[in-house]
């Protein structure tokens, strides 16, 4: 089913995000600020995708049932 597949790579998004966060932090106590802010901020990006992405699909599937 297509569906599970997509359900699948949501959860990537999520996968992406937390090391983009964890990536942000270390390079922050680093020191490396402008890396450590572009991850953090790539973190919040790909966490707002994957909330837009899941309730499109939830709309999808309340309309095909």
């Amino acid at each position: 089913n297509m569906n599970k597949l997509w359900k699948f790579f949501q959860y990537g998004y999520l996968i992406i995000a937390i090391i983009c966060l964890i990536e942000g932090v270390i390079k922050l106590i680093e020191k490396n600020y402008v890396t450590g802010s572009i991850l953090l901020g790539t973190s919040v990006l790909v966490i707002i995708l994957f909330l837009v992405k899941r309730r499109f699909r939830k709309r999808i599937q309340e309309r095909q049932q």
